[in-house]
């Protein structure tokens, strides 16, 4: 057995280092499809702690957690002995038809326990994008048992993104991806996003932004008609709009304007969820007051794949209602609450605990800011922002002026990106900045050599721009 697996990996080190390898099969998202074919992609063949090396053992400090996910780091053993374990016991066994695994059992009540919603009921799902589209079926199955099968509608927020399912496209807030991919949105209402103090009118406080936000939903409601609309989704943090954390009193405003029309607030925890603001979940921080809250990659530390619905005890009654009517509820998965990503996911539970990893978030954020905030004096930078252990820089040369909604990336972001692989550093571009929401369990001095690394690539693309 142990000369059979030297021989695989003898077989698999030759296949990943030989540059002259061609992709001609795979497909890889958020990709230049014909670059794919032409030139070999960056091939990473291990990862421990917050870096991950490539096939040719060259290291990068992953500042934003893969895709926001990797929150307890490459390789932690924990994990992987967690896995393992549940291996050896169940692999494999799906939760549904009155059947399911002890794990799965254990994790649900934990969810409950920790979640900020009072006796919340939990649904299993595999990714984020499935939670929020199944939480979008949910909401339609408890209308329709209701009364209220006319609230289908959802509003949602340019710039967001909440995953790459049909209907969870047209919830996102790209309208160059509702375009491209002649997504269907006529049930799906979209409200800005809020960028304060960016997009704040000349002389216009906090509180007076926060009141225009709220206006703004008030009449997208009004026009569409109360009665068709079902639910407002947002996350504490607009991810990919660029780490935009709300106004003071956004939250609380947007509430008001909902449970005067009786419509639900749903938060997209799949990235903020499990400390990523300090917090366990970001609906905290901000002050938000679900009904409902979805959640995913550092749920597991992205392990394995898992996400949850976390429902309120009223928004559960609708789907019970309809449950005893045709009795039974006909929804399920055949991998949701996989076993072993269960086993995984109530690991990391246990680290949060043991570890302090909140403590540990909280301890290292003024080294975050601090950090974040000494790039203002560099040329291509003309601000900065952080929300708990996530930050945006904004980049002032080369910009183009961003189109509502898109998430394309070009220009001098995609510049900075391609200067620091060069440098040993994965950041995130967005239309015009950065993001980044390094392993909750980066220390001080990865914090320094992280932007050690950075200011090299923010140099080397200036460099590059001066020799253009």
């Amino acid at each position: 057995m142990q000369r059979q697996n030297q021989a695989q990996e003898a077989s698999l080190r030759h296949i990943d280092r030989s540059t002259n390898y061609r992709n001609e099969a795979m497909v890889l998202g958020f990709s230049d499809l014909a670059k794919l074919v032409r030139e070999r992609p960056l091939v990473l063949a291990k990862g421990s702690g917050v870096k991950v090396y490539d096939e040719h053992g060259r290291d990068y400090i992953e500042t934003v957690s893969s895709f926001y996910c990797a929150s307890l780091g490459f390789s932690d053993e924990e994990l992987i002995e967690a896995a393992n374990a549940q291996m050896r016991a169940l692999p494999m066994y799906p939760s549904a038809a009155h059947r399911t695994v002890p794990v799965v059992m254990q994790l649900a009540d934990r969810l409950a326990a920790l979640a900020p919603i009072r006796n919340a009921k939990i649904a299993f799902a595999t990714t984020g994008s499935e939670a929020n589209d199944h939480l979008i079926k949910f909401m339609w199955y408890g209308n329709g048992f209701s009364g209220q099968p006319l609230r289908r509608k959802l509003v949602s927020r340019w710039g967001s993104y909440h995953g790459g399912t049909i209907a969870t496209s047209a919830l996102g807030g790209s309208s160059d991806l509702h375009t491209s991919f002649a997504v269907p949105t006529s049930e799906h209402l979209h409200v800005s996003h809020p960028n304060w103090p960016g997009a704040a009118e000349a002389g216009e406080s906090e509180g007076a932004y926060s009141d225009r936000l709220a206006a703004e939903l008030e009449r997208a409601i009004e026009t569409a008609g109360p009665e068709t609309i079902g639910a407002f989704i947002a996350e504490p943090m607009s991810v990919s709009a660029g780490m935009l954390p709300p106004p003071a009193g956004y939250f609380a405003n947007m509430k008001s304007v909902l449970d005067r029309h009786g419509i639900d607030l749903f938060v997209d925890e799949v990235v903020t969820g499990f400390g990523r603001t300090g917090a366990m979940w970001g609906s905290e921080t901000v002050g938000a007051q679900p009904d409902c809250i979805t959640c995913s990659k550092a749920m597991s530390g992205a392990y394995a794949p898992i996400s949850a619905i976390i429902m309120s005890e009223e928004f559960y009654a609708r789907l019970l209602k309809g449950s005893d009517e045709k009795g039974w509820f006909a929804h399920a998965g055949t991998y949701h609450a996989h076993p072993v990503a269960a086993a995984v996911a109530l690991k990391v539970l246990d680290i949060f605990e043991r570890r302090n990893i909140l403590g540990h978030v909280r301890s290292i954020l003024p080294a975050w800011q601090r950090h974040l905030q000494s790039l203002g004096d560099h040329p291509l930078v003309s601000g900065t922002r952080h929300f708990g252990l996530a930050a945006g820089i904004e980049l002032r040369q080369g910009q183009q002026q961003a189109v509502q909604g898109s998430l394309k990336v070009a220009g001098l972001a995609k510049q900075v990106y391609e200067a620091g692989l060069a440098e040993g550093i994965i950041v995130r571009p967005l239309a015009t900045c950065l993001v980044m929401a390094p392993p909750l369990i980066i220390t001080d001095a990865e914090i320094a050599e992280l932007f050690a690394r950075l200011r090299r690539t923010l140099d080397r693309a200036l460099h590059q721009q001066s020799t253009a």
